[in-house]
């Protein structure tokens, strides 16, 4: 019998990445969280993330994937103009266990939803008054 109840992600091919997978297994006390993230899973959190339909759903997303996995994020703009979508930044805060890959694939399945969903990066923006209504 495995010695975790739960189904783990499986390792990254050798020299992949860096996510350290096999240092957090072996630690007694370690937050194993983010190894539930397993690469079937990955997928669907990437879709429900492309297709976020307002900024309260994201900022659910955001409190979930704290909650069940153990991962951070920080969503903002940028400290210069924001003309793009690139003038916002979100940044997967760096947490062992976590794939490199993973953390490049979760802001552009976010930006690709505030693509799709202008009125999600505007309300972003509107959160500290930029448009003057919030």
């Amino acid at each position: 019998m495995s010695p975790f109840p739960i189904p783990l992600r499986t390792e990254c091919p050798p020299g992949a990445c860096v996510c350290d997978r096999d240092a957090l297994l072996s630690e007694p006390d370690a937050d194993l969280r983010v190894m539930r993230l397993t690469r079937e899973e990955e997928k669907r959190l990437l879709h429900r993330l492309e297709n976020l339909t307002s900024l309260d759903d994201l900022r659910r997303m955001q409190t979930r994937m704290e909650e069940q996995l153990g991962i951070r994020l920080s969503i903002g703009t940028s400290p210069n103009e924001v003309r793009t979508l690139r003038g916002i930044l979100i940044l997967v805060h760096e947490q062992r266990g976590l794939c490199r890959k993973t953390r490049q694939n979760i802001p552009a399945a976010i930006k690709k939803s505030m693509e799709q969903r202008p009125e999600i990066a505007y309300a972003l923006l509107n959160e500290d008054g930029l448009f003057g209504g919030g």
